[in-house]
C-alpha cells in the first residue's frame, strides 16, 4: 500500500501527468483538495472509489483515512493542485506518514506558474535577459523569512512569480517598485487553464489599481519582469554560428 501525492495540474484536467492519471485510475481511495483541484480530474477515478474532499478535513482526519487505507491494503491517490512540492503543505502529512510507517511517493505536476506563462505566450528565461526565475510569496498568515522579503529578492532583477499574494497587491507594488521601477511590465493571471481564466496586464505602478478594479482576491498569480515584453536577443541555440560541437 502506498500514498501517492499527485500533482493534478493547475486546472485543466488534461494537464495531469500520464503517471498521475494512471495512479489515480488504480487507487481505490482518493483524497483531493476540493477547493483547488478541478473535480473534472475525478472522472479518471474508479467508479467505486472512496472519494474524500480534503478541504473539509483537518490533518488528523486525513491521517485517519490514510491509516485505514493502509490497514486494509488500499493505495491512496492524494491529489494536490499544481505540483505538490510548491506550497502544497505536504511536509506535515509526510512527517506523520513516516511516523506511522506508511509508504508514500510524490508524483510531480504542472505548476500554475508554467500554466500562466503558457497563457501569456512568454518565456521566463530570454537570451540576453534574466536567466533566473524566482517563485515566492508575500508574508501573510504564513510568515516569510526576512532574508526572503520582496525588496531583497527584487534586487536580483530576475523574473518573479508571486503566489498567494494578489490579495495584498498594494504592498507587493510598494515593495517591488524601487528595484524593478514603475514601468516594469506585470501580468496577473487568474485561474490559469480553467474555463474562467482571466489575464490582466499593466505596469508595476498600476498593479494595485488594476487588481482593485478587477476585484480579484484569490487564485491568481502576479508575474513581474522585463521578460513579459519578450524583447530578448536571439538564442544561440538556433544561431547560424552554432557548430555541431556546441
Amino acid at each position: 500500500m502506498t500514498v501517492y501525492f499527485i500533482g493534478a495540474g493547475p486546472g485543466d484536467p488534461e494537464l495531469i501527468t500520464v503517471k498521475g492519471r494512471r495512479l489515480l485510475e488504480q487507487c481505490p481511495v482518493v483524497i483531493y483538495a476540493g477547493s483547488l483541484v478541478n473535480p473534472e480530474v475525478l472522472r479518471w477515478a474508479q467508479a467505486d472509489a472512496a472519494i474524500h474532499d480534503s478541504s473539509k478535513l483537518n490533518l488528523d482526519v486525513l491521517l485517519s483515512l490514510m491509516n485505514e487505507a493502509h490497514a486494509t491494503g488500499r493505495d491512496v491517490a492524494r491529489l494536490h493542485t499544481g505540483d505538490p512540492s510548491l506550497y502544497g503543505a505536504i511536509a506535515e502529512q509526510i512527517r506523520e506518514l513516516r511516523r506511522l510507517g506508511i509508504p508514500y511517493e510524490i508524483v510531480p505536476g504542472v505548476s500554475a506558474c508554467f500554466a500562466a506563462a503558457a497563457a501569456l505566450g512568454v518565456e521566463y528565461t530570454l537570451p540576453g535577459g534574466t536567466q533566473t526565475l524566482i517563485l515566492t510569496r508575500r508574508s501573510g498568515r504564513t510568515p516569510v523569512p526576512e532574508s526572503e522579503s520582496l525588496p531583497l529578492l527584487a534586487q536580483a532583477g530576475a523574473a518573479m512569480v508571486l503566489y498567494l499574494s494578489v490579495g495584498d497587491a498594494e504592498r507587493v507594488q510598494g515593495e517591488l517598485l524601487v528595484a524593478y521601477g514603475p514601468d516594469c511590465p506585470v501580468a496577473v493571471v487568474y485561474r490559469a487553464t480553467w474555463p474562467d481564466q482571466e489575464v490582466l496586464r499593466c505596469r508595476l505602478s498600476e498593479l494595485a489599481e488594476t487588481v482593485r478594479t478587477s476585484g480579484l482576491k484569490r487564485h491568481a498569480l502576479i508575474l513581474v519582469g522585463s521578460f513579459l515584453d519578450q524583447d530578448g536577443l536571439e538564442s544561440y541555440l538556433y544561431s547560424k554560428e552554432r557548430t555541431q560541437d556546441d
